[in-house]
């Protein structure tokens, strides 16, 4: 019994003795941190060999101090996302060329967008749709766009919009792009588009795709009703010879629905039809 207090008793001095050591070396330490830096302290340029950013042979130029970061560097990209030939499959109509043409200048948050489609037969350009857009990213996966819009066309009226909304990646990688316009005479107009990019392998690619416009009131010079007017589901298998140049064949279905369609029954043409397409996808 007096061997186990004994013990006890050796253990606890042991451990006070300690904890004292511990609290003189703190004490010391807080001291050295308050004081000067000692002499052998290591130097913070010794690892560039001397080197600093403000001076030497590999100082930046005036008013560039700073790194630039990859988020603050400017960037340009074009994307013919579609430049195909469609036909009808019924062969009761010729062949036109469409094109969807998507460019861009500027940096991760703020960007200048220039989104150009339309359709031309015979040498002539039937409908044509342009915006001129101002990019800002609200999130890592989504931009608001803010901007004009101008509809031309050969033996069309033309329309002027001012165009708003917001395009980016959704959850399961599905990409949405929601537009609302505002034009003249109160004319008001929508249009939502999906794609999503089936990987078959890493260079067979399945893009199916929907689009749908809607118009807030009627517009007899373009035969266009309210509500929903047009839209189009198809679906594109492309081959990615590299990443930056893949051709692609496809079907879609597209037509005029609703009030528009009515309006284009009663000026003698059919408001809908099944395509093939066939055609190359190229960014750069």
């Amino acid at each position: 019994m007096q061997h186990r207090i004994f013990y006890r008793s050796l253990a606890g001095l042991m451990f006070a003795s300690a904890c004292a050591a511990a609290g003189a070396q703190a004490m010391d330490h807080g001291a050295m941190q308050g004081g000067n830096a000692p002499a052998d302290a290591r130097d913070p340029h010794a690892y560039s060999g001397g080197h600093v950013m403000g001076a030497g042979p590999y100082a930046l130029p005036h008013g560039h101090d700073m790194m630039t970061m990859a988020d603050q560097h400017r960037f340009a990209s074009v994307l013919f996302d579609r430049f195909e030939r469609a036909g009808d499959t019924r062969g009761e109509s010729g062949a036109e060329t469409v094109y969807d043409i998507r460019a861009w200048y500027g940096t991760a948050y703020d960007k200048l967008v220039v989104k150009a489609e339309g359709e031309a037969a015979r040498g002539r350009v039937g409908e044509q749709r342009t915006e001129l857009l101002w990019g800002r990213a609200v999130g890592a996966y989504w931009d608001t766009q803010l901007g004009l819009r101008s509809d031309a066309g050969s033996g069309r009226p033309s329309r002027q919009w001012l165009a708003f909304g917001i395009q980016g990646l959704a959850p399961y990688w599905f990409e949405l792009e929601a537009t609302g316009y505002v034009g003249d005479g109160g004319r008001t107009a929508l249009r939502l588009n999906a794609e999503y990019e089936l990987l078959i392998t890493q260079r067979l690619i399945l893009q199916p795709r929907v689009e749908a416009h809607f118009h807030g009131r009627d517009d007899p010079e373009l035969h266009v009703g309210s509500g929903l007017s047009s839209g189009n589901v198809g679906v594109r298998l492309r081959y990615e010879i590299d990443r930056q140049f893949a051709p692609y064949i496809g079907v879609e279905r597209a037509g005029a629905m609703g009030r528009t369609a009515d309006l284009s029954r009663a000026a003698g043409g059919r408001p809908a039809q099944t395509r093939w397409v066939a055609g190359v996808r190229v960014w750069f």
